[in-house]
Formats: C-alpha cells, sequence, structure tokens
C-alpha cells in the first residue's frame, strides 16, 4: 500500500474550495476525482482506498495487489526497448496526471497544472495505515494546519506523526 500525494503546479487551487471544513469541487475537481477513480480500469492490479482531493493537491492510498511487482520482479530494461514497467506507482500517477492535463488544457486557460513528481510514503502496517486514512478524512477540517495550504497557521499532530 502507498499513501500517496499529488500537487499542484506553485500550490495554485484548481480544484475547488474549503467551505464549513468540507471541500467543495469545481468542475475540473470532478473530473480529478473522475480520473483518480479509474485508475483501476487502466491498471487492474491495483485497488483504491481512502483519497482526497484538496484545492491544491490529492492525497490517496493505493493499493497493490499484484504480488509480482517491484523492481525485483521486472527482467532488466533491452537497450532499445524505452517502455516504462507498467504497474508502477509512477505510471499510475503519470497516466492520472496526462489526463488531468489534457482535460485542462482542453477546457480552460491553465496550461501548467501539476508540481513535477509525487509524493510516496509505503504504508507498512495496519496502525500506519488508519493513521493515514484518519489523517484523509480529516484533510479538509485541518485545512488551515494543513502543509499545502500556503495560508497555513499551525501544525497538525497527525500530519507530523505521518511524514516524520
Amino acid at each position: 500500500m502507498y499513501f500517496v500525494t499529488v500537487c499542484t503546479n506553485n500550490h495554485h487551487f484548481l480544484f475547488g474550495h474549503i467551505a464549513e471544513d468540507r471541500m467543495i469541487l469545481n468542475n475540473a475537481g470532478r473530473f480529478v476525482n473522475k480520473c483518480w477513480l479509474e485508475i483501476p480500469e487502466h491498471f487492474p492490479h491495483v485497488a483504491l482506498d481512502e483519497f482526497i482531493i484538496m484545492p491544491n493537491h490529492i492525497h490517496g492510498i493505493i493499493i497493490i495487489n499484484d504480488i509480482n511487482v517491484g523492481a525485483n520482479n521486472y527482467s532488466p530494461l533491452q537497450i532499445n526497448q524505452f517502455r516504462s514497467p507498467s504497474k508502477t506507482i509512477g505510471s499510475m500517477i503519470r497516466g492520472f496526471k496526462i489526463g488531468v492535463t489534457k482535460w485542462f488544457r482542453k477546457n480552460t486557460n491553465v496550461y501548467n497544472i501539476w508540481q513535477r513528481n509525487y509524493y510516496e510514503h509505503i504504508i507498512r502496517n495496519e496502525r500506519k495505515l488508519n493513521k493515514i486514512r484518519e489523517y484523509i478524512i480529516s484533510n479538509p477540517v485541518k485545512w488551515l494546519l494543513d502543509r499545502e495550504n500556503p495560508d497555513r497557521k499551525g501544525s497538525d499532530k497527525l500530519e507530523e506523526e505521518i511524514f516524520k
């Protein structure tokens, strides 16, 4: 299981806003939600757990069900072979970002959607999984403490525990 965070370029608020401790998705945010939910359609070895779309980032838990995933289970790439392994977290996030970017470029005047790369954290046990789920669910309520909020007004002890 992986806990991933994908941020917008320069932390711009592209997906909606927080009101009364709830995330209110705009059209772009609804499309991001649709793309996120479609990840298992493109990667059948994957299941999604808790996730939240925030004004300028997405947090989500991705579960890889295929036990033959990872660097040790791929044969070395041939010299003339330029494709990336399709079962990696990187390929999933890349595909997700591409889909959202295409929508933005077709439907808005925003060209640069994403911050380069993404954050990932391997979830190693049930206790950590439950803490991360709690963090994701409570993210809108704790928006003023969120480290991805440029107007942050403090710190969140649960966030500190997860990211330490």
